[in-house]
């Protein structure tokens, strides 16, 4: 069966809110942005992916040979490969095959360079500059800025090196375990199960780490045929008696539960970063077939958790927000993340239900409300407790007088 596009240019309704959001900033990656004279660095980053290539070719059995077997291997998948980008390539055969070699060779050897810490050199310009990192990691994920999967796996096979500790690891496990750190900052993500994730299914880099991320919860799906609804915000939910809580680290940030008036989402940091990475999970999701709207009904649903200040602190307080932004940027950062997105399932609509049900109750506002009002602060609390004791006291004392007489 023939691969159906899964790279493409972002529609202009999607990236007109942030154009720099869907750019590399650094390393282009695949025929899209090959000679785009408004990446910075472009020239720099060619020779630094030219010196992997050397690198890589070096270590295999027959270096003499090897970069025609990798044009001839290439070559014969070209028409696979080109399907896999919605939309004409200006490149010819030979310039096409070259940018997925070179580019590809990189993206393993960059892999296996993070994982292998002996293949490294000692004036290695990746990992040698952290801001080299920090540029990759953004330029990675960016969905016009991909290469094939299937060209991936095929130049990692041939490239495999000497029998031992550096082919005990799948290419899949080299990408995730690369991205993990840089997560781990951002988000919480799960181990990657291997025995979860079909190896064929996955289309580039991009589509690894949304497949990462939704396993977990995977089979979780949306049984409710109720019209929509959306969420109250964080300050209507505490005025409603709900609490919030941290979730579990070790599950996917798509891990979102309420249960007994607590509404637990595991912790998110919030920087620049993260919004290229869900506007371009966003645009990916909008622009592939029949692809389900997981990170776009996330990015609805923290919208409308989040509409003040007040709401950004609320989450802040409970460690699920670590906003490197000030409030009010972060707020907008929420608000406008998914604009123009559609969603035509909303994964978290069985939750949105739970919530709005426990929220028409009376007696968690109530409680809610007392604590708000008479238990804010010890001292508050306190007061509250002595006036009580003394309304009680007096009330004894009156009762008492009345039997006396």
């Amino acid at each position: 069966m023939p691969p159906k596009p899964s790279i493409f240019r972002i529609p202009t309704i999607l990236s007109r809110h942030k154009p720099q959001a869907y750019i590399p900033g650094a390393f282009s990656f695949g025929p899209l942005h090959h000679n785009n004279p408004h990446i910075p660095y472009l020239e720099r980053t060619k020779k630094i992916k030219a010196r992997y290539l050397k690198n890589l070719i070096s270590r295999s059995p027959s270096p003499e040979t090897m970069p025609r077997e990798l044009a001839r291997s290439i070559k014969s998948v070209e028409r696979e490969a080109r399907k896999c980008y919605a939309g004409p390539i200006d490149c010819t055969s030979d310039e096409f095959v070259e940018i997925l070699i070179t580019d590809g060779c990189f993206i393993i050897e960059l892999f296996r360079k993070h994982t292998f810490t002996d293949l490294r050199e000692k004036d290695d310009p990746v990992f040698t500059m952290a801001c080299m990192l920090q540029f990759l990691y953004n330029d990675l994920i960016l969905l016009e800025n991909q290469v094939p999967w299937m060209v991936l796996e095929r130049l990692f096979a041939m490239t495999i090196l000497e029998r031992g500790k550096h082919d005990q690891k799948q290419l899949a496990q080299l990408a995730t375990g690369f991205f993990s750190s840089f997560f781990s900052a951002t988000w919480t993500h799960p181990p990657l199960d291997m025995n979860r994730l079909r190896i064929e299914d996955i289309n580039h880099i991009l589509d690894l780490l949304r497949k990462w991320l939704i396993l977990s919860i995977e089979g979780d799906e949306n049984e409710s045929k109720s019209a929509w609804q959306p969420m109250p915000s964080s300050t209507s939910l505490v005025e409603a008696g709900i609490k919030f809580k941290r979730g579990d680290p070790n599950k996917s940030i798509l891990s979102i539960n309420f249960n007994d008036g607590v509404l637990e989402i595991p912790p998110l940091l919030i920087q620049e970063t993260t919004e290229t990475v869900f506007r371009n999970l966003i645009a990916f999701e909008q622009c592939y077939p029949n692809c389900e709207a997981r990170f776009t009904s996330y990015a609805v649903l923290l919208d409308n958790l989040i509409n003040t200040s007040k709401d950004i602190n609320i989450l802040c307080k409970n460690n699920i927000l670590n906003s490197w932004l000030n409030p009010e940027d972060a707020v907008q950062f929420f608000c406008k993340l998914y604009h123009n997105a559609y969603v035509k399932e909303y994964y978290y609509l069985p939750i949105c239900e739970k919530v709005n049900e426990y929220c028409k109750r009376r007696c968690p506002k109530w409680r809610a409300a007392l604590v708000s009002n008479y238990f804010f602060t010890p001292w508050a609390g306190a007061s509250t407790v002595a006036a009580a004791a003394l309304l009680l006291f007096t009330l004894v004392q009156t009762v008492c007088a009345i039997i006396k007489k």
